[in-house]
């Protein structure tokens, strides 16, 4: 169910463990935000530990088909130190400092509750300041507990004795029943692409069909790159009855965590295309899923509603309020910045330390994740470190002691893990079988040890954080390249303040437009691309590279008509980016990518 919120932006999902507890933090002050249900081991931990700080009773979930119930309990504790969290906040004073102060000081200016708790204080009949409290306490809500799961987790499972098990116990299918089976009322959000087997393992649960007044416990939210993504996924579900109530989209490159990269489009004219296709685009799903419905014999009593929302690499307020205004967007998702924000994310001292230092290199794009999908990497990190130490002492690789990401069959029967010293002992084996020269002997390990044990490495700071016994010493993570231009830790309200521009926290004097800095990831995309493929490319990759050159050059000539509109942004800002739209374009014309009549 999608919660009322005078905010307008969200944290969406960072990692596997930093925003693992995020709405024990902030929920209470009306600040929806996602969690990874990746790691059932690492809910139960973040259980055991808020068991104890919360006076809670504590028994241990254990088991090879523990992953559902694990994340189910945690759920549970989450919602319910929220609830409990969030009735102290609306019973506390409307005195300085106070929590409930806080909540309504945090909203954006643009609120009409901020606007009444505003007017509290013109207020001098003594009965009319309590009607107007007990009026703003009844009009203030709680953030949501959303979830996450990438779909493409579905690997089968083994059991003790070797034997496979059900596709219902694969991660993602029992992320979903963990989710289902909570008491929550909030959201899921499905990332990475369609999975057909998951989609239809939602049926079996009725949370997330309308009850008889037309509301839902449970509702799904699609993240998406582009709108004809949204289309085909959102029809799919359609017809089996299911609503999408959101559909979150995400820059393909401009992120943190896995980036999924488009062929060409940009993030501008994507957004443009949803702006013009949003009414034809619910009309359609409108009526697939009215059919779903009837063929499960389910009335649709009230009519649903979707939003549009938006993420990656917004760090203004200005660019903010763009997204809102220009293309109607229902809320902004700001993930990395919060990295920085101890009251909101778990990241050890250490981390923090290093973003403060960091420049735009050490923000970078590369080949860690083992899903062999590319993934947004911090170079000074203590895992990149420690492989690269590996690899030259010639024991590279990991221990793989979570499985989530054992994918891999090249030299097993059983999928493997293609970060495990087991899987990369073999490879090395093959490297040093095969006529190469040095230089690409030396780039063949190197491309091998780059792979990271993100199962463990994504969730180490939230066990330093939390004084939780330790997997391993090394932190992996994932910021995406915005974070170069924030250098200082912020309190919550600091970070808030910065989004509604009551502040400002970022360096903008380096900082690009959110549209420019997606663009030249994009064009250092397509160059890597040729330079990778340029011996070995035939006539359907140059087809390819030479249609991905061209749909970037045609974005380019949408931010030029889309300059204008920019009425926030000062005169320097609109200079800069004209400027910058002009050096890419010189730059993709220069590409030769003769494509072969």
């Amino acid at each position: 169910m999608l919660k009322k919120t005078e905010h307008s932006f969200h944290i969406p999902v960072l990692g596997i463990g930093y925003s693992v507890d995020t709405p024990a933090k902030v929920a209470r002050y009306g600040i929806s935000s996602v969690i990874s249900l990746t790691e059932p081991t690492l809910c139960e931990k973040m259980r055991k530990h808020y068991c104890q700080k919360e006076n809670e009773p504590y028994s241990e979930i254990k088991g090879f088909d523990a992953a559902d119930k694990q994340i189910t309990a945690y759920l549970n504790l989450l919602n319910k130190i929220v609830k409990k969290q969030f009735e102290s906040l609306k019973q506390s004073a409307f005195e300085a400092g106070s929590e409930l102060v806080k909540y309504f000081e945090m909203l954006p200016d643009t609120s009409l509750l901020k606007q009444a708790y505003q007017k509290l204080n013109q207020l001098s009949d003594s009965k009319e300041v309590e009607k107007m409290q007990q009026w703003l306490r009844s009009q203030i809500t709680p953030g949501s507990i959303d979830v996450n799961i990438m779909t493409k987790l579905d690997k089968t499972n083994y059991a003790p004795d070797g034997s496979a098990l059900p596709q219902e116990y694969n991660d993602a299918h029992s992320a979903l029943r963990g989710f289902a089976q909570s008491e929550l009322s909030s959201s899921i959000i499905f990332s990475a692409g369609m999975n057909p087997r998951l989609f239809t393992y939602l049926e079996q649960f009725p949370d997330f069909y309308p009850d008889e007044n037309g509301q839902y416990k449970k509702s799904i939210i699609l993240k998406v790159s582009d709108y004809r993504s949204a289309l085909i996924q959102g029809k799919v579900l359609a017809k089996k009855g299911l609503w999408i109530s959101e559909f979150r989209i995400e820059s393909g490159l401009n992120c943190g965590g896995h980036a999924f990269a488009t062929d060409g489009y940009l993030l501008g004219p994507i957004l443009e295309e949803f702006k013009n296709n949003r009414e034809s685009l619910y009309q359609m799903l409108l009526e697939t899923y009215t059919q779903g419905l009837k063929s499960k014999n389910i009335e649709l009593n009230k009519t649903p509603v979707f939003r549009i929302t938006v993420q990656g690499g917004v760090g203004t307020p200005e660019e903010h309020n763009f997204l809102l205004r220009h293309y109607n967007m229902d809320s902004i998702g700001w993930g990395s910045p919060f990295l920085l924000v101890p009251e909101a994310m778990n990241v050890d001292e250490k981390t923090i330390e290093q973003f403060g230092k960091a420049t735009e290199d050490d923000y970078f794009i590369s080949e860690a994740s083992p899903l062999g999908v590319l993934f947004n990497n911090f170079r000074p990190s203590s895992m990149n470190i420690e492989k690269k130490k590996r690899l030259q002492e010639g024991k590279p690789g990991w221990a793989c002691i979570k499985g989530h990401l054992s994918f891999n069959t090249t030299y097993t029967e059983k999928p493997i893990c293609t970060a495990s010293k087991q899987y990369m002992r073999e490879r090395t084996k093959e490297i040093n079988t095969q006529n190469l020269t040095p230089e690409e002997k030396a780039a063949a390990l190197d491309l091998m040890a780059e792979k990271s044990c993100l199962c463990v490495g994504l969730s180490t700071t939230s066990l330093i954080v939390n004084d939780i016994p330790l997997e391993t010493e090394f932190v992996s993570i994932c910021p995406g390249p915005n974070l170069a231009y924030f250098h200082k830790k912020a309190t919550l309200r600091e970070m808030i303040d910065h989004i509604y521009g009551r502040i400002n926290l970022a360096d903008l004097n380096t900082r690009p437009n959110m549209f420019v800095k997606e663009l030249s990831l994009y064009v250092d995309y397509l160059k890597k691309k040729l330079d990778d493929n340029n011996a070995l490319i035939n006539d359907k990759n140059r087809q390819y590279l030479a249609n991905f050159q061209a749909k970037l050059i045609e974005g380019i000539e949408y931010y030029h008509t889309l300059i204008p509109e920019l009425k926030e942004e000062s005169d320097k800002v609109k200079e800069k980016m004209q400027q910058a739209l002009k050096n890419f374009e010189a730059i993709l014309q220069g590409l030769q990518i003769a494509v072969v009549k």
